[in-house]
Parts: C-alpha cells; sequence; structure tokens
C-alpha cells in the first residue's frame, strides 16, 4: 500500500515571510505542484508535517534540520498520496527559523474549514486566546472522574471535562448526582464535557441504578427487535432526557461497528445488523439527539469487525481495506452526514490502511475520517490506558500527532505532564494543542455549554 515519491530538487531555497519555500527547477519532469504544511515533529530520519486541509504526512530525510513549528511550502512532481504512510524527499538545502509561536490577532486559515461548529469560531478563537497554554492542553483531555477530590483537581487543571462510570452513580439519588455536576461545573471556568457510555443493555453506567432509573435502558439490538428504527428513536429521546437531567452532556454511543455474528467481541452491543441497517441506526440516533442537550458519539471508528477485545490486549485485523469501506464505514458516514459531531476512534489495528499504527495513533485513519468522510467535528480516542496499546511510549503526544482532539485518559497526571514537556522541549508543535483546543471550545458553544457574553 505503500508508496514512495521521488522529488528532485536543486539546492535553490529561498525564505520568504517566515517559511521555507523550496522549488523544484528540473525541467524534465512533468507539471508541478506545491503543498504547503506546517512541520508537526520530526527525528533522525523523518519530518511529519500537515497541510491546509488537515491532510498530514510523513517524508524520509536525512538532512532536514527545520524547526518544530516551521510553515514550509514543497514544489513536487507526481501525485502526493495520502493513502501513504512515508514518502521520500531529497532537501537540498537546510535553514533554520524561529518556532511559530503565539495566536496572532486572526484565524489561522488552515482552521477555517467551513465546519459543523463554524459560525462559533470566532467567538471560540477569542476564548483561546484568554487562555495559557496550560489550560489549552488541559482542554483535550477527558479525565476518568477521581475517586480523590474531583472538584479539586477541576479547579487545579481545568480539564476539558470528566468521564463517569458506574461505580460514580452508585446508590446515589437523582438531587446527589445533579449536585455532583454542579460542583465540577462551578469550578471549570470552561464548562466542562460530562461524558457516560450509556450504550444500553450490556454497558450502562447511569441506568445500573434504579434510584435514577427504573429499568435498565435496552440494547439496541433489542430495541430493533421490539420496534425497529422507530424504537430506536424514542430510546435515544428518553435515554437524552435522563442524561440531561443529571447534567450529564455527553454520551459516548452509539456503537456503530457492523457485526452479525454472536463470536465478536463487539456483537452484544451493536445493533447486530448488517451494514444498511446499522447506517439507518447511525442516522436515527444522531437525528433525534439533536436539540436534547446532550451528544453522541460514533464508535469506534472505522469498525471493530471480529477482533478481539482491546481493553485487554493488541487486535490485528487483517480484512481488506475494500471490505472495511464497503462494510463498516458507510455507518460512520451515515452518522456524519446527519450531524455527528464527535467519533471515537478504537485501538484496532487495522493492517490494510496502516501496518504500523493501532488506529487512534494512525494519521492515514485519521485522514480517512477528515478527508474521506468530510468530517470536521471532534475526534476522540479510546481510553489511552486500554491493553491494546501496550507499552507504546509517548501513547498521548502520538495520539495528537495522528490528529486527535480529545484523549481519554485514566492517568491524566502523567498525560497532562508528558504532553507539556513534548511541547516545552519541541517534540509537539504548539500549533497542534491550539487546533484541537480551538475546535473543542467551538464545539462547546456549539453545545450552548458557552455563550457569547460568558466570562
Amino acid at each position: 500500500m505503500k508508496k514512495k515519491i521521488a522529488i528532485a530538487i536543486t539546492s535553490l531555497l529561498i525564505v520568504t515571510l517566515g517559511s521555507i519555500v523550496i522549488f523544484n527547477t528540473n525541467k524534465g519532469l512533468e507539471e508541478t505542484n506545491t503543498i504547503e504544511a506546517t512541520i508537526l515533529s520530526k527525528d533522525e530520519a523523518t519530518i511529519t508535517v500537515k497541510d491546509s486541509s488537515n491532510g498530514i504526512y510523513t517524508f524520509e530525510t536525512n538532512d532536514a534540520t527545520f524547526d518544530v513549528g516551521t510553515k514550509v511550502v514543497i514544489e513536487y512532481t507526481g501525485l502526493l498520496n495520502r493513502g501513504a504512510e512515508v514518502k521520500e524527499i531529497k532537501l537540498a538545502a537546510q535553514q533554520d527559523i524561529d518556532k511559530i509561536k503565539g495566536l496572532g490577532t486572526q484565524i489561522d486559515p488552515d482552521w477555517l474549514d467551513g465546519g459543523i461548529f463554524g459560525k462559533y469560531y470566532t467567538l471560540a478563537f477569542n476564548k483561546l486566546k484568554k487562555m495559557t497554554l496550560d489550560e489549552r492542553i488541559a482542554q483535550l483531555l477527558l479525565v476518568q472522574y477521581p475517586s480523590n477530590d474531583p472538584v479539586g483537581e477541576m479547579k487545579k487543571y481545568q480539564f476539558g471535562g470528566y468521564i463517569f462510570f458506574e461505580k460514580d452513580f452508585k446508590d446515589k439519588t437523582e438531587q446527589e448526582v445533579q449536585k455532583m455536576m454542579n460542583d465540577v461545573q462551578e469550578v471549570a471556568k470552561i464548562p466542562a464535557l460530562t461524558a457516560v457510555d450509556e450504550e444500553g443493555g450490556t454497558v450502562v453506567r447511569v441506568s445500573s441504578n434504579d434510584k435514577l432509573v427504573k429499568e435498565k435502558f435496552k440494547s439496541p439490538s433489542e430495541l430493533y427487535t421490539a420496534g425497529e428504527l422507530d424504537a430506536i428513536k424514542k430510546d435515544t429521546i428518553e435515554k437524552s432526557r435522563v442524561l440531561s437531567n443529571l447534567g450529564l452532556n455527553l454520551n459516548l454511543a452509539p456503537v456503530v461497528d457492523v457485526t452479525e455474528s454472536s463470536s465478536d467481541y463487539i456483537y452484544p452491543r451493536a445493533l447486530q445488523k448488517g451494514t444498511e441497517i446499522t447506517s439507518g441506526y447511525a442516522k436515527t440516533v444522531i437525528a433525534a439527539s439533536k436539540g436534547t442537550g446532550v451528544s453522541y458519539t460514533l464508535k469506534h471508528f472505522p469498525g471493530y469487525g471480529n477482533n478481539k477485545d482491546t481493553h485487554e490486549e493488541e487486535t490485528i485485523d487483517n480484512r481488506s481495506y475494500q471490505d472495511i469501506m464497503k462494510n463498516d464505514i458507510p455507518p460512520f458516514e451515515a452518522g456524519i452526514d446527519a450531524g455527528a459531531e464527535a467519533v471515537l476512534v478504537g485501538h484496532m489495528k487495522i493492517t490494510n490502511i496502516d501496518q504500523a499504527n493501532p488506529a487512534s495513533l494512525s494519521t492515514t485513519v485519521h485522514n480517512l475520517l477528515r478527508d474521506e468522510l468530510d468530517f470536521t467535528g471532534v475526534i476522540m480516542t479510546d481510553d489511552l490506558s486500554m491493553g491494546a496499546l501496550g507499552e507504546i511510549e509517548d501513547v498521548a503526544v502520538k495520539a495528537l500527532k495522528a490528529g486527535n482532539d480529545i484523549l481519554l485518559v485514566t492517568d491524566y497526571k502523567s498525560t497532562y505532564d508528558a504532553l507539556k514537556k513534548a511541547v516545552d522541549d519541541g517534540s509537539l508543535s504548539e500549533d497542534i494543542i491550539n487546533k484541537a483546543a480551538f475546535r473543542i471550545i467551538a464545539w462547546k458553544y456549539y453545545k450552548g455549554l458557552l455563550y457569547e457574553n460568558q466570562k
């Protein structure tokens, strides 16, 4: 699947307006094209860049000394294939430029994608400019609700939000849950995401407590059997009413993975129907959730398939690219077309998309979501502490470089420290932090958590 593009470059290099411009003057090659990009990261053998449409590319080079954050314009011939993980380039000259710092006075044109939250970009940018780097980093973290001093930790870090589990609701009354949410929001400078996995069936965090909900929410397959998509719509509306009343504003559901085999790990949590019906399910849930005060999250992109439990171990998916695009991607596409605000990327390693990385750490997977499906909402990882990521080093940094906006984390202290250190030492561009925080804040305006004259 990987291709290398040989690019002939002469020794002419011009520095202009803080950017590096590399010109190819080889007349023997055909039509010349250019790519404008920002360097996201580098090592001894490669540089990774992001272009103006959020495409991310890694080039092989032994002599690049450009700083992280440098804006470059590269002139080349031939086709630049986004599906390839690594491309070859020869640099004939080297030049160090000061790192790009700060946000400037206007929104970076690269951020203006005309996306689902586009109406709120100016408000989000103005809010972002008032935040410290530490606060921007913290906005990227969706943290498991801490057992010790959750209000104090929110006040200290200013996380993007908390995710709550069954233990957090156990034996609590409606008023006690509402107070738990209010206590968090009172100390959050930027209103927090309050998230939960309330899928129905085997995964019920809130409705496991009969003080909050008289009967557990049914699984998608049970609902569909009872009343098809009409039952799914009514369940989504009722579920949203319950969650919103408690102060929860984000549901990490629906599971839109396609599976029809009872032996598959994800089967009990899925609709258990084929691609077409599952696509209708995704569309129905997203459409029904609008106006309820609760956002829903399509998961687990690009499709769980018949893989093992990523909570426990690495899982390898060797299905063909064509099979995944035909069978697994349509439900995500249907949900996005219906206005999905968030997509959660799983930890499956899908070899015919990316041989080296699990989906959550793969730039190729994120490019597929952004470029092929035109998704402009928030991308989040599954929990970074899950066994599928094993002993991968610098996992949080790699997750942001891959294209995620939100990181689901349990060990928030080490994650926060790792991101701060990476920005400080130049291995992670501050531009990545800023762009992700910008999108998250725009989402919060879109959701009505923030409003124009809010302090």
